[in-house]
């Protein structure tokens, strides 16, 4: 009995490997995001199934898993396929293959074609170190929070993002990261309509706001010069004092460097506060 899990094309068949191809052939059960989909990869790369597929999706996660984790333990060979790129990455399948582990059944991974590198290679960003954050959150205000704590990340961060909410993102990232911290956009990776496009944030904030965005979309941002952290805490901290030294009491001499510094009071309360700390 083994777990499969296998990445899918983004959305080119001819991406598929020969070990997809294998696995499929070969699975006793399928466990598919989107079994329409699952059905119509299988007709574009020319492979015959004859195991039973079950839908496995984030509502039926909890579920499906149960399900799946007795049938390996009934002795059945079990493959996960997302609709696109591999399961567990935005995808289902970490619980099932977290708890597959745990019981020691015996786990395989096919590799194959993945979004985040992809994006990053076609970036033109550095590649040497980054973070994949997933999707951002939806609401405004939890989503510029996100952001706010990767203000001075160094890696390169990729994300991924609905095409209705890729302006939005874009602004709360501008208004984070400012208007020239690199980035580029990928869209509909590998497949017919593939289209890239690099620039700052606000070249990429006006190209998304000018136009209707189809498709699937991750998004890829430079990290925060080395040091950043270090010379922008210094720099406010500075100005808080220089506030402070023409007459302005303290809380209000931070919430002008928030505001001039277009970050959070309580990250400027924060730091003179270690800035106080450092001199006593």
């Amino acid at each position: 009995m083994t777990l499969i899990l296998a990445a899918t094309p983004l959305g080119n068949p001819g991406d598929a490997s020969t070990r997809l191809r294998e696995a499929i052939e070969s699975a006793e059960i399928i466990a598919a995001e989107d079994s329409r989909r699952f059905h119509r990869l299988c007709a574009d790369i020319g492979v015959t199934f004859t195991g039973r597929v079950i839908s496995f999706f984030e509502g039926n996660e909890d579920a499906r898993s149960a399900e799946i984790l007795e049938a390996l333990a009934n002795g059945k060979n079990v493959l996960i396929v997302s609709d696109a790129g591999m399961p567990t990455i935005s995808d289902p399948g970490f619980r099932v293959m977290r708890d597959a582990i745990s019981k020691n059944f015996e786990v395989s991974v096919i590799p194959g074609p993945s979004a985040v590198t992809m994006a990053i290679a076609l970036s033109g960003l550095p590649t040497d170190r980054f973070t994949f954050e997933g999707f951002l959150p939806r609401n405004s205000g939890a989503r510029s929070a996100h952001l706010e704590k990767l203000r001075f990340e160094e890696r390169t961060m990729v994300f991924f993002e609905a095409p209705h909410r890729l302006v939005d993102s874009l602004k709360d990232a501008q208004s984070v990261f400012g208007s020239e911290r690199e980035g580029a956009i990928c869209r509909e990776m590998t497949k017919r309509y593939e289209e890239i496009k690099r620039g700052n944030l606000l070249e990429l904030n006006a190209w998304a706001s000018e136009r209707e965005i189809l498709g699937e979309i991750t998004l890829v941002i430079a990290g925060a010069q080395l040091g950043a952290q270090e010379s922008t805490t210094d720099a406010m901290v500075a100005r808080v004092r220089e506030f402070e030294g023409a007459g302005m009491d303290r809380k209000s001499a931070i919430a002008a460097v928030a505001e001039e510094f277009s970050i959070a009071k309580r990250i400027v309360y924060a730091a003179v506060v270690d800035a106080n700390k450092m001199s006593t």
